[in-house]
């Protein structure tokens, strides 16, 4: 199996071994959870939001590309560009640009 888009979902509060389930659930596609983090504090708010970074299948990238707007979900590459200021410096290292 083919994991390589990298999502991002913001504010999220529940627990990392419980949201692939709920995403399977909602979108009805595959997912592996891979890491959160807390947001810098930057002019467009103070930080300490939780976003969580997880793959969505190969197989299921197009299924799930339209829904997930409905979730504030982003392709990380899009997220990197447009909060870049907001993400920590380990976690832009750790999950480079790849497109």
């Amino acid at each position: 199996m083919s994991y390589t888009q990298l999502c991002v979902l913001p504010g999220v509060t529940d627990e990392l071994n419980e949201l692939g389930p709920l995403l399977e659930n909602a979108f009805g596609c595959r997912f592996k959870v891979v890491d959160a983090y807390e947001t810098l504090p930057d002019k467009s708010g103070p930080g300490g939001r939780r976003d969580v970074l997880f793959y969505v299948h190969d197989d299921d990238a197009m299924k799930f590309a339209i829904p997930r707007l409905q979730y504030s979900i982003s392709w990380w590459e899009d997220h990197r560009s447009n909060r870049r200021a907001q993400i920590p410096r380990s976690i832009l290292d750790k999950y480079p640009k790849t497109w």
